[in-house]
């Protein structure tokens, strides 16, 4: 996620002292008219290079349940709702038998690709055919994959089968580009929808919160340690489909609900103003781009996911030697480096009520447009919550102790192949370097003094001793990396 510092330097225009309208109370003549419908949205699921094509996936988006399974007779994914019509197990919990159909394993139900029970195996084959019932079929959500992501429509009636044919997910032409790189990540985060995208629009507390992780561009005028400074935010357009805003040489677009891109501006046909913004060394040189493309996807109250990804059209070798977890470990750092202060914060809000975000949150200067502008579009169009449809009460999870909240195995790295597998070799490894230490020690145990070399057996022990150090490290990087690397502030 180094990559957001590109996005997130301070703005070298003077300081604005400039009060932000935050967001006004509903509209109730335009809200009649323009009423955002969370379930007339095309939603991200996973990215296909995170999913295994052998096995069924739970997931769960706006609080429905889902399996994902490749249905390998019409070579493509699936989105079912993860419930066996017949006693409600989750189906997520099966298995694609031989034939390719998804197996409920409670009782051994079989289901096509489009949604049709196709075998019971208590049903006599000279009963009636009850597995063509309709009440013997399992809903099917639309779906499909666009930019190498998954997505989603998260209602099953039968007039929206052809939904694509209508509308199509978000268009991000960085991801639709061979001249760009296309890493890819994902992370279910233990707080909301509404905090995760608002954080994710705001550039202000990257000095703060992930000091020491993120580097920052120095400027002349520093007036602390961290480097904050004012920043000119505008937003352009606000309608009900989300809004656009400007930095910089920096474009902000918000496609709702999900979709946050932070693109470069063209820099050629500038004339004065790209020159000065050379000087400072903050844009890009010619024909470098590089953009930031979040899917903040709202999964229950108090959770969320997190599919990111920083395309570039510049040291695409890079991704072609550097395997994809690396990457990761930074990037889940800073995850990592404000988890606990937004799920705190989310409480707090939830405290208060999201309808009175306006009245308690103090946000004077133009570095929280972006959050405002998001705080606006929520209350104006959807009400200031998500419309979850009665599933839930509206009341969070009870919070977790830290090292929990803070896991990093469960939330991203059983979901991610190229982490898992690193995950697996490394651990390994770790035995591997245990069992050769004490297969020296043994063999320097075992042979009599004059029978082996004084060096051959110094040999032996220097191996045992760097085999076990090695060990301990490996296993105090694993732990780390890939389960939990705690981050205190107050120390930085």
């Amino acid at each position: 996620m180094s990559s957001y510092i590109l996005f997130t330097s301070a703005s070298p225009s003077p300081a604005s002292i400039e009060s932000i309208e935050p967001p006004q109370p509903e509209d109730k003549a335009d809200s009649e008219q323009e009423k955002f419908d969370w379930y007339s949205q095309w939603y991200p699921v996973m990215p296909v290079c995170d999913l295994e094509t052998r096995v069924p996936h739970a997931k769960k988006v706006l609080g429905l349940d889902l399996v994902v399974w490749w249905d390998r007779n019409e070579n493509e994914w699936k989105v079912f709702d993860d419930t066996c019509p017949h006693r409600l197990a989750p189906l997520s919990e099966g298995r694609i038998d031989q034939w390719g159909r998804l197996q409920c394993v409670y009782h051994g139900w079989c289901f096509s690709g489009c949604g049709d029970c196709k075998f019971i195996p208590q049903a006599p084959p000279d009963g009636p055919p009850v597995h063509t019932f309709k009440k013997a079929c399992v809903p099917v959500y639309p779906s499909t994959v666009q930019h190498d992501i998954l997505w989603f429509w998260p209602d099953a009636d039968f007039q929206y089968k052809d939904i694509i044919t209508k509308k199509k997910p978000p268009y991000l032409p960085e991801l639709d580009c061979h001249s760009f790189t296309k890493l890819i990540g994902n992370r279910d985060i233990p707080y909301g929808y509404e905090v995760l995208i608002e954080n994710l629009m705001d550039p202000a507390h990257l000095p703060y919160a992930h000091y020491g992780i993120m580097g920052t561009q120095s400027h002349k005028m520093k007036v602390d340690r961290e480097g904050g400074r004012p920043l000119e935010m505008s937003i352009n357009k606000l309608d009900v489909n989300g809004f656009t805003g400007k930095r910089e040489w920096r474009s902000y677009n918000f496609i709702a609900p999900c979709v946050f891109r932070v693109f470069s501006d063209p820099v050629v046909n500038q004339g004065n103003r790209f020159q000065a913004l050379a000087q400072t060394k903050k844009a890009l040189p010619a024909n470098r781009q590089i953009s930031m493309i979040v899917l903040c996807v709202p999964v229950s109250p108090g959770n969320s996911r997190l599919i990111w990804t920083f395309p570039r059209n510049f040291g695409l070798w890079i991704d072609r030697i550097v395997p994809r977890w690396m990457f990761h470990i930074g990037q889940n750092l800073i995850i990592d480096s404000d988890l606990y202060i937004l799920h705190v914060e989310e409480r707090k809000i939830m405290d208060i009520g999201a309808n009175n975000w306006q009245t308690v949150c103090f946000v004077p200067t133009k570095s929280d447009a972006f959050v405002v502008g998001f705080r606006t579009w929520l209350n104006k169009f959807a009400g200031s919550k998500i419309d979850w449809r009665g599933k839930f009460s509206g009341a969070l999870p009870p919070s977790p102790p830290r090292q929990q909240l803070m896991d990093r195995y469960w939330s991203h790295v059983a979901k991610c192949k190229s982490c898992n597998t690193a995950y697996k070799a490394l651990n390994a490894l770790e035995v591997v370097l245990q069992v050769a230490s004490i297969i020296s020690i043994g063999i320097v145990a075992a042979t009599k003094r004059g029978v082996m070399a004084m060096v051959t057996r110094t040999t032996l022990v220097s191996m045992a001793i760097i085999c076990f150090a090695a060990s301990r490290w490996l296993a105090h990087f694993i732990y780390r990396t890939f389960h939990f690397h705690d981050y205190n502030h107050a120390f930085r």
